[in-house]
């Protein structure tokens, strides 16, 4: 007999439609047209999000792949063996739903033209709200085919192209990245992997520590071509193939696989290659700005996936605010719920609005649009870094909102917040992501091309009675950012790369908020970033907050 004190379970919800924002954002950010050819596929995903995505990605994450070196004759296999639920996820992701192939050709949900990123990385970030560990290998695979197809000779593009987009299983090739080695780091200049041209042929020798998706068909690999030029001006990129054209496996090994603390349900391992064939890729002068794309592609990937999970955290804790009591009342009639929602709330909207904004501006940049170029090249590592930092807390914040059963593995929550480290670590720690702003903006003057163009978004908006507040939070922001790279003053970089976070975010919600009545909360969210992430307040003062703006996402 069921009792009114069962705990609230949400499951079964459709995460599209009870995300009360997503439809007109993907119509504000995609057009009406867009919408009304995709959105069945939002509702779709979002129907299984919460039911068999859900069921899969538990199981999953419980049974971690294995690595089998050999065959029982003897023969060297070097395959990792992954488990049903984590294949059946698999063709979700890349046979139903085409997440890696729409970016690079057509034919993805009947279309007759490749889908916009929005498209994409909606998808994904509604994907992610179940499994986040998949959307790894997908997001290496896209990014391989992105980069292959942008520098790569027309003859390794056709030879590769049609397997790399299949929506086949059988036929897919799944790419990685393999950069990492263990003495380096974050420090790729120090990278000691190299490469041999012999008769023609590149082959690569040296050891790559941590290498997500090892036993993928394709990986691009960073190795030194000329060991007496050092950093990464030595640096050349190479199309690694899991085997050769005769079949036979390529001459390197996965050493083991990584224990690790979260994505437990897809393999990262250890490699060892030993002159094992490869096709360089582009220009070997430039190999280290090549495989840039592919990591900035990946960085962006990493702030989809942080806000998607941020999202789910959120319509959970509003979902168990709403329905369960204590003290008679229900929770979210709590003074001190409603704070801790409001503050989830503001800064998981944040996250949303800024990887929106930077699928529309990835679009424009690569259809040759120079300042959407240099502004795409400052808002990616802005969301690496906060939007991957964020995620820890809210996924925190929301174990506890759901109690003693948030710390439970039928749940969701622990697979959430192991899985919500793993972003601010890969393709560059915060640190490393934080320099890396301040170099974006030290480049050709961006400082002032990013401000200008926060100029002209508050300007073409509508204005309203915040419109001097976001200009007056513009002018505050860059003085004190431009004041401490003047100076070199690079132990702020992580200040400013959090500053200009919100700052953005703030200018690109309250724009997203004069779209129509639906979306007009999004202007208090920006009121609330500017005064509580830009302008400090004491903390001995009082909050009077709106909590009124909690309701309309329930």
């Amino acid at each position: 007999m069921d009792s009114i004190n069962n705990i609230p379970d949400s499951k079964g919800a459709n995460a599209y439609h009870r995300d009360k924002s997503f439809s007109k954002l993907l119509e504000f950010y995609s057009g009406k047209d867009m919408l009304s050819k995709i959105e069945s596929q939002f509702i779709e995903l979002g129907e299984i999000v919460g039911n068999q995505l859900e069921d899969l990605a538990l199981t999953a994450d419980k049974n971690s792949p294995k690595l089998s070196k050999r065959a029982r004759d003897g023969s060297f296999t070097n395959t990792i063996e992954k488990h049903p639920d984590f294949i059946k996820l698999e063709k979700y992701a890349f046979e139903r739903f085409g997440l890696a192939a729409m970016s690079h050709r057509h034919g993805v949900f009947g279309m007759q033209q490749k889908l916009p990123p929005i498209v994409k990385y909606g998808l994904t970030f509604l994907f992610v709200q179940s499994e986040f560990g998949l959307c790894c290998p997908l997001s290496m695979t896209d990014s391989l085919t992105r980069t292959l197809r942008k520098f790569g000779d027309n003859k390794i593009v056709d030879k590769f192209i049609n397997q790399l987009t299949s929506q086949n299983l059988d036929e897919l090739f799944q790419g990685a990245m393999f950069m990492t080695e263990q003495h380096a780091g974050s420090d790729v200049g120090s990278i000691d992997t190299y490469a041999e041209n012999i008769d023609g042929q590149w082959y690569l020798t040296g050891d790559k520590w941590f290498c997500s998706n090892p036993d993928a068909d394709l990986a691009m690999v960073l190795a030194r071509y000329d060991k007496n030029i050092s950093g990464t001006k030595g640096l050349a990129l190479f199309l690694l193939p899991k085997r050769l054209d005769s079949g036979k496996l390529n001459s390197y090994e996965i050493i083991r696989l990584k224990d690790k603390l979260g994505g437990r349900s897809f393999a990262s391992g250890e490699i060892r290659l030993n002159k094992a064939s490869a096709y360089i890729v582009g220009d070997p002068q430039k190999g280290f700005k090549q495989m840039t794309d592919m990591i900035n592609m990946s960085r962006l990937s990493n702030g989809v996936r942080a806000s998607g999970m941020m999202q789910r955290c959120l319509q959970e804790s509003l979902f168990i605010s709403n329905t369960r009591y204590a003290f008679k009342q229900k929770l979210i009639d709590i003074p001190l719920m409603q704070k801790q929602l409001l503050k989830m709330l503001i800064i998981t909207e944040a996250s949303r609005s800024m990887v929106f904004k930077a699928s529309e501006l990835l679009e424009k940049a690569d259809n040759g649009d120079s300042i959407s170029q240099n502004i795409f090249r400052i808002i990616t590592p802005l969301i690496k870094f906060r939007a991957c930092r964020d995620v820890r807390k809210i996924a925190g914040d929301a174990m506890e909102i759901r109690g003693g059963s948030g710390y439970i593995e039928e749940w969701l929550d622990p697979k959430i917040l192991r899985d919500s480290h793993l972003g601010s670590i890969w393709e560059g720690t915060s640190n490393i992501i934080s320099l890396d702003t301040i170099r974006a903006l030290k480049k050709d003057n961006n400082i002032e091309t990013l401000k200008y163009y926060l100029i002209q978004v508050v300007q073409t908006t509508k204005k309203n009675e915040h419109t001097e507040n976001l200009l007056c939070a513009i002018d505050n922001v860059f003085s004190f950012v431009r004041t401490e790279i003047q100076e070199d003053f690079t132990s702020s970089s992580r200040k400013i790369s959090s500053s200009l976070y919100y700052l953005c975010a703030s200018i690109f919600l309250n724009s997203e908020g004069q779209y129509c009545k639906s979306l007009a909360n999004r202007k208090k969210i920006s009121e609330l970033l500017i005064k509580y992430k830009i302008n400090q307040n004491s903390p001995l003062e009082r909050d009077n907050l709106d909590f009124d703006l909690i309701c309309q996402f329930i």
